[in-house]
């Protein structure tokens, strides 16, 4: 549905190119630092988290709570969803010994499910319907969702299947090009396109991340997930304030 330019804001931002390289950082940034606090601490996957869950279920409080939409508190919720969904995979498919093919398989059909019942409830799942309190809590748990099977999704690929992260990142770099392709030549839905895109970003950063920061001996760079962490996040800072991003058009 088209947002005509008298409808309200909503108070996510508006899908641009911008948009997208800023999530791929986030959930770059969500899986160093996830890792970094689960496995660089010793911390352990169910005590990381319990820490980052709360984390995220204050930014998505404030976030309700917030009049309008404001950039660094969406973004920092963002990271909140990437880092709870980081050690949450990592906990489910390692500690629980459920797999990676198992928990992706269990995380996809939570996150077809939320999405079916925010259907059910509100009559859509556009970005650009997300304007109230009950509309936020299904996007956020949505997105929740698709960061929790995305790093799932970007360990099956990497180790299960043998591409290694190099490899596993060829391969989802290509398929978010196919979504590319297919929203500006096909007539297919931008609701399913951009959540398509938006699961698709997840293991593409997972899988970057793990390449910066894993033993030599495992593919990775063996960067500091502390460093790493900190450039990731100074480079999405100065992305945020570079694109003066607007929130998006309500659809009604």
């Amino acid at each position: 549905m088209a947002a005509n330019d008298n409808a309200p804001l909503a108070k996510v931002p508006e899908v641009t190119l911008s948009f997208w390289l800023i999530k791929i950082v986030a959930t770059t940034l969500g899986e160093t630092g996830g890792d970094a606090i689960s496995m660089s601490m010793n911390l352990g996957y169910l005590v990381g988290t319990a820490i980052f869950a709360v984390l995220f279920l204050a930014a998505v409080i404030a976030q309700i709570k917030a009049n309008s939409f404001h950039p660094f508190l969406y973004w920092t919720t963002i990271v909140a969803t990437t880092t709870v969904g980081t050690t949450l995979a990592d906990f489910v498919d390692r500690s629980l010994g459920i797999g990676y093919a198992g928990g992706a398989s269990l995380l996809l059909a939570l996150l077809l499910s939320t999405l079916c019942v925010w259907h059910r409830t509100l009559g859509s799942v556009s970005v650009n319907s997300v304007n109230s309190p009950k509309a936020e809590a299904f996007y956020w748990l949505t997105i929740m969702f698709s960061q929790t099977l995305g790093t799932a999704l970007g360990d099956w690929t990497a180790d299960s299947a043998g591409l290694g992260y190099e490899g596993a990142a060829l391969v989802f770099g290509g398929l978010l090009a196919l979504v590319a392709a297919a929203y500006y030549r096909t007539d297919l839905s931008p609701t399913l396109l951009f959540w398509t895109a938006f699961i698709l970003t997840r293991p593409l950063g997972a899988v970057v991340g793990d390449f910066l920061d894993k033993p030599l001996s495992d593919g990775g760079l063996a960067l500091n997930r502390f460093a790493a962490s900190a450039v990731l996040l100074a480079f999405m800072v100065m992305a945020i304030l570079l694109s003066r991003q607007r929130a998006a058009k309500s659809a009604h």
